[in-house]
C-alpha cells in the first residue's frame, strides 16, 4: 500500500493520468525492472509508449525512497547485489562468512537473485540448488527458468541429482503427467516413477466452468 501511494503521489507531480495508466500497472513495471537489476536510467522506453511515462515515475519514486531513507520490498535484493558489487570491503566479507550457499525452489528466482547467490558462492563454489524446471509457473513474477536450465553450464564442475522417485502418486498418474509435461521444449529430461502399484485408472471429463 505504502509503494502505490508513493507512486501515486509521483504521477501526479508528473501529470501523468490514472486512468490511462494504472499506479498498479506502474508499479509492477518496476518490481520487473527491479528484477532484472535495471536502473531508472536504463528503462527500456522502446517496447510501447507508456514506458516513457513509467521510466519518469521510476526515476522519481526511486528519489523520493532514497530521500526517505526507504526500500521497497524489491530493493532489498537489487539493492544488498548493488553493495556487494560496488563495496570490495562487503564483497570480501560476505562469501567467507556464508561458505556454503543453498537455494531452494531454483527454478522460481529471479535474474537478481542469480546474481545475489552468485556474488555470494563465486569464491569458494560451494552452491548447491534444488529446483524442478518442470514446476516453473512464476514467470508472471520474473522467474527466470534459464537460472535452472543453464545452471551445469555455469557451474561446470557441478553434480546433477536427479530425484526422481515419487512417493505421493501411483503409477497411472505418473504416467499421464510423464506423457504430457515431456512436450515441454526448456526443460531437463527425468522420469518419474513410483513403487506405489498402478492405481485406479485415470478419468477425462471436460466441463463449461471451474465451478463445475
Amino acid at each position: 500500500d505504502d509503494k502505490k501511494r508513493m507512486i501515486t503521489l509521483c504521477m501526479k507531480e508528473l501529470g501523468i493520468d490514472e486512468k490511462r495508466l494504472a499506479p498498479r500497472a506502474v508499479a509492477d513495471a518496476i518490481s520487473r525492472a527491479k528484477d532484472a537489476l535495471v536502473l531508472p536510467d536504463d528503462y527500456d522506453v522502446t517496447s510501447d509508449p507508456r514506458t516513457a511515462h513509467v521510466k519518469d515515475v521510476y526515476r522519481l519514486y526511486d528519489n523520493r525512497m532514497m530521500a526517505n531513507n526507504a526500500l521497497d520490498f524489491d530493493d532489498i535484493i537489487m539493492k544488498t547485489v548493488e553493495l556487494l558489487r560496488d563495496n570490495a570491503e562487503v564483497r570480501s566479507y560476505y562469501p567467507n562468512k556464508f561458505r556454503h550457499v543453498l537455494v531452494d525452489e531454483y527454478q522460481d528466482t529471479n535474474y537478481a537473485q542469480f546474481v545475489l547467490t552468485t556474488l555470494l558462492s563465486d569464491k569458494h563454489r560451494n552452491i548447491m540448488v534444488v529446483g524442478d524446471d518442470d514446476q516453473s509457473i512464476y514467470k508472471f513474477r520474473g522467474a527466470t527458468i534459464e537460472n535452472i536450465l543453464n545452471f551445469d553450464k555455469i557451474y561446470s564442475d557441478a553434480k546433477t541429482i536427479k530425484l526422481e522417485q515419487n512417493y505421493r502418486s501411483t503409477s497411472n498418474i505418473l504416467g499421464a503427467a510423464n506423457s504430457v509435461i515431456k512436450n515441454n521444449k526448456d526443460r531437463k529430461g527425468k522420469e518419474l516413477w513410483t513403487d506405489a502399484g498402478n492405481g485406479e485408472k485415470l478419468l477425462l471429463k471436460t466441463l463449461p466452468t471451474q465451478l463445475d
